[in-house]
């Protein structure tokens, strides 16, 4: 089955490694060689497709979760479909999700474009590791295929106990598409959009569950409370959060994303580790606090949850935009 795989990186991943990348980009400077050149790092439109319509989020679950964790997911997939009769408390996650808008309004050129709906789809249970603890790229295309293929995003979310290709190492979870069994009406192949989030918890918390574990290098703060009280889910959320919005923005390889194609910042990722105001290098911002857990959040969502989710770069005013 062919495939587009984005080696996009999350907020967290890169949140230390990316600290000179981004300050050069902001100022359109970097150091190469001991001697400052120019370098052009835009975050930009390539004129490609961005998703539309109302889109299903169907869950493989590929491992050991348990209810509580399931329900996590579940509930920040649902946290989307808020609506004026089932409002949230603010901010919250639909409000966060508004921000995606500025895309299509820049990429569409109208006052009224077309956006994305998303809602909670199918789920699939793979308790059993039918493919074994130890997957390759080619094995997560593999689960992400199990899904719909029409009008999805198929999100692939492997247990603490499951190993992937560049997990930890180089990702902490990643987006690509491919060709759907389903044609279009003109009989061509369609693509379908697919994410793949591994928990870190007993692997590399300080990679990829930052700001609730220490990072592994860096400025070293102390670490936040989790808002649902599972380090290893909560750093799933956030790295979810990333990227279904560069997933919608930057489906196929060629929609908005700053830097190479292969390797792109986007949506989140151009914002990493920001998630409130007066963030910087190993402070996540001036984050909202739950005064009887004292869990750190921005977003609410339904059921009484509460998330964090990170920055998103807003394209028409060229800044990361935070919910606090």
């Amino acid at each position: 089955m062919a495939s587009k795989n984005i080696q996009t990186k999350t907020p967290m991943q890169i949140l230390f490694a990316m600290v000179l990348l981004n300050v050069a980009s902001a100022t359109g400077r970097v150091l190469l060689n001991g001697k400052e050149e120019q370098e052009t790092m835009l975050f930009q439109y390539h004129n490609g497709p961005l998703l539309t319509g109302k889109m299903s989020i169907n869950l493989i679950w590929y491992g050991q979760f348990n209810p509580s964790q399931k329900a996590i997911i579940a509930d920040f997939i649902a946290s989307f479909g808020s609506s004026s009769q089932h409002p949230q408390v603010q901010p919250s996650v639909a409000m966060w999700w508004e921000n995606i808008e500025q895309y299509y309004y820049t990429a569409i050129k109208s006052k009224k474009p077309s956006s994305v709906q998303l809602f909670l789809g199918s789920q699939i249970f793979d308790q059993d590791y039918s493919l074994g603890k130890s997957l390759k790229m080619q094995q997560i295309e593999q689960l992400a295929a199990k899904g719909d293929q029409m009008n999805c995003i198929n999100v692939v979310l492997t247990s603490s106990d499951v190993a992937v290709e560049g997990f930890c190492s180089s990702k902490c979870g990643t987006h690509g598409s491919l060709l759907s069994k389903a044609s279009t009406a003109n009989g061509r192949s369609a693509k379908f959009a697919y994410i793949w989030v591994g928990n870190s918890q007993s692997r590399c918390p300080g990679q990829c569950a930052w700001p609730f574990h220490q990072p592994i290098y860096g400025p070293q703060s102390p670490s936040l409370v989790a808002p649902n009280n599972d380090m290893g889910l909560d750093g799933m959320v956030i790295n979810l959060a990333s990227l279904l919005a560069g997933t919608i923005t930057n489906p196929f390889g060629n929609g908005y994303y700053q830097g190479p194609a292969d390797a792109p910042l986007e949506a989140a990722s151009a914002c990493t580790g920001i998630y409130a105001k007066g963030a910087y290098p190993g402070y996540a911002g001036d984050l909202l606090v739950d005064p009887t857990s004292g869990a750190s959040y921005n977003a609410h969502g339904t059921n009484e949850r509460e998330f964090l989710l990170p920055a998103l770069y807003d394209p028409s005013t060229s800044t990361c935009s935070t919910l606090v």
